[in-house]
């Protein structure tokens, strides 16, 4: 094949540390995946956990950064500057256990095209990251990294004792590998820390598509976690990290002084410890706010656990709320936030770096406060509850803004520029 032809990709292989529930990450591997497949490609997964057809998904147990193997590399990794002889060897063991079953994958499924889901970005796995790499350089497939969070904006692995491996893997150089980053800042940082080019692709929904009307498997969610239909239901979409803000939501709702309003949370938030979730139940109690946890009800897709308890997509829950907080400090871009514009709700959120630089510019309406809550915002989101006619306005003037910045056509357009562009034989 010359440089100039364009090369044949038909099979797609999406690697990640698990592509399941309902993170960013994972939805976001969903919305590409429906865009692919509308452009003609297959697609499978290579994770350390899957909720997608087993028939599309090969399984790494230790890609999974839950993994006890991963964690207690991570435990040894990060927060000291020595590393020890022994953990040089067992990154290397787990690297190899898991390269050799990425070259199985790749022979299953002919896949032609790798995208590395956050894989080769953030150290949560960096054995997976390693691996993959070496793969990567090994057979010279083409690679769609897709970059959601760097290591350099999480303090967490500043301290550590492998930055050999956050230089040489998160990011990595290789001439294979096209770049994409989910905003703009995170684009210029790179830019500046790599030299390398990229490519901006923010998070979207398929707006050209709007949601359809609630069916009656979801008519029962309320009932099933306890909220009565004249009640308001504040949902907060996010994992029960610190730089979720939800404490922002709890306040926000002790100042409402409505016992009509009841906080939501879709998740059990358990992957960056215990601390957090303890602080959010004491500061709830504290200030009288009774939160429902609905996270054994809440899955990426309608179905039943293995208990054969009756699970609901997050997509059913949105359409229940009245409105989603989003009160984060930090986000590398706000899948919540389009997701509520998706399904016309009014939003209240907290107006983070990437929310000014790239989503406020672009003309929608929320309630927004700036670092702390006020008077005027609670009075606002009060309005927001109680005036219909302006909660109206405000989502249907978001719908359009957000189809015009944030659709499927945008990604479709991006991914096009990639995936034909000529590569050399």
């Amino acid at each position: 094949m010359s440089a100039a032809e364009v090369m044949k990709v038909q099979n797609v292989g999406f690697v990640a540390t698990r592509v399941c529930g309902t993170d960013g990450v994972s939805l976001e591997i969903g919305k590409w995946t429906s865009i692919l497949e509308h452009l003609g490609y297959d697609c499978f997964f290579v994770c350390g956990k899957s909720d997608r057809p087993e028939a599309c998904s090969w399984m790494i147990d230790e890609a999974d950064y839950l993994h006890p193997a991963i964690d207690a590399i991570n435990r040894e990794a990060f927060g000291t500057k020595l590393r020890s002889r022994q953990l040089s060897q067992q990154i290397r063991e787990v690297a190899n256990r898991i390269k050799e079953q990425i070259y199985r994958a790749i022979e299953k499924f002919s896949l032609d095209l790798i995208i590395a889901e956050n894989s080769l970005t953030i150290p949560l796995n960096i054995p997976l990251g390693a691996a993959l790499l070496e793969v990567l350089i090994e057979t010279g497939l083409p690679c769609i990294a897709h970059h959601h969070d760097f290591a350099w904006e999480r303090e967490r692995f500043l301290v550590n004792s492998v930055d050999d491996f956050l230089d040489a893997v998160f990011p990595p150089e290789v001439a294979n590998i096209s770049h994409v980053v989910i905003n703009s800042l995170a684009g210029a940082e790179f830019g500046r820390r790599t030299g390398l080019s990229y490519r901006v692709i923010p998070n979207a929904m398929d707006f050209a598509h709007p949601p359809g009307d609630a069916d009656d498997y979801t008519e029962d969610f309320r009932e099933t976690i306890g909220i009565a239909d004249d009640e308001f239901l504040i949902l907060q979409p996010t994992r029960i990290v610190a730089r979720k803000g939800i404490e922002h939501t709890i306040e926000l709702i002790h100042r409402l002084d409505d016992p009509r309003c009841k906080l939501v949370i879709t998740s059990n938030g358990k992957d960056e410890g215990d601390a957090y979730p303890k602080r959010v139940r004491q500061f709830a109690k504290m200030l009288g706010v009774d939160i429902v946890f609905a996270d054994q009800h809440v899955s990426f897709q309608r179905g039943k656990n293995a208990s054969g308890m009756k699970q609901y997509s997050i997509w059913d829950v949105y359409r229940h709320a009245d409105l989603v907080a989003y009160p984060s400090t930090y986000e590398g871009f706000g899948n919540a936030f389009l997701e509520a514009i998706y399904f016309r709700k009014p939003i209240f959120c907290n107006r983070y770096t990437i929310f000014r630089t790239d989503i406020e510019p672009c003309g929608f309406q929320a309630v927004v406060m700036d670092g702390f809550l006020t008077d005027e915002v609670v009075a606002e989101v009060r309005r927001v509850l109680t005036d219909e006619n302006h909660r109206v306005a405000m989502v249907e003037q978001n719908y359009l803004a957000a189809r015009s910045f944030f659709s499927f056509e945008r990604v479709e357009h991006e991914l096009r520029a990639i995936l034909d562009r000529p590569r050399p034989g």
